[in-house]
């Protein structure tokens, strides 16, 4: 039986558009793959102010790995920092924390292992901050950590100053600034009333009184006189 021309056609057709998609699916399965690219590594300072190195996956397939992280010394390793395993990753990011009371500016050397897919460093190797973290304060001193002893009373202590709502002035006080009696006018304020006025008279009012005695008497048989000529003068 031949083929027909067009059916021909149509035949070749359909295998060029398979093996394009059978591309297209591959490309795109490589790209999520797992790759050292979806790993990144940082060392920073935890709330407590320890050194931390934290290691991220953000490999969204989920693929296992493993990571291990050496601290380097001229090019090799020092010693294994530790290892931990990554599992379930998401697009999000997983991340894994290694305890390491790093120097500054110290090189680190971090090593991903997923089966079938990364078995490479993470590229540079990690370089800590030049500033070393700063421990925490959560708990005070030695020194300042109270004793048993010096345990604050149940009862509040009253001061000394606040025994009495007014101070009872001392002897020699009530002495020197004893108040004048009711009825004397002449007599000056007490000295802690200096900011009133003081209305009395003072040790001259009897001259003035005297003056002015006279100044009235004078008037009056001027007054006095001058009716009687007047009188006079009318008769």
């Amino acid at each position: 039986m031949s083929i027909s021309p067009r059916t021909a056609r149509s035949v070749r057709f359909l295998g060029v558009v398979s093996a394009s998609a059978a591309l297209v699916l591959g490309v795109a399965s490589n790209a999520m793959a797992c790759t050292i690219r979806d790993f990144s590594a940082k060392a920073e300072c935890d709330a407590k102010g320890k050194g931390v190195i934290s290691v991220t996956d953000v490999d969204p397939t989920g693929v296992t790995a493993e990571v291990s992280v050496y601290l380097e010394n001229n090019g090799a390793d020092e010693r294994l920092v530790g290892t931990q395993t990554i599992k379930d990753s998401t697009a999000k990011g997983v991340t894994v924390t290694f305890s390491e009371n790093w120097k500054p500016n110290a090189e680190y050397r971090i090593h991903i292992k997923a089966e079938g897919y990364v078995d490479e460093d993470i590229k540079p190797n990690l370089t800590t901050p030049s500033e070393a973290c700063k421990k925490g304060s959560d708990k005070p001193p030695a020194s300042e950590t109270p004793k048993p002893s010096d345990k604050p009373s149940d009862k509040p202590s009253t001061p000394a100053d606040t025994k009495t709502d007014t101070p009872t002035p001392s002897e020699s006080e009530s002495e020197s600034t004893s108040p004048a009696p009711a009825g004397d006018g002449n007599a000056p304020a007490p000295e802690g009333d200096s900011n009133l006025a003081e209305t009395g008279a003072d040790s001259n009012t009897p001259v003035i009184a005297g003056v002015a005695a006279a100044f009235l008497a004078v008037g009056g048989g001027s007054i006095y006189y001058g009716t009687r000529r007047r009188g006079a003068s009318t008769r």
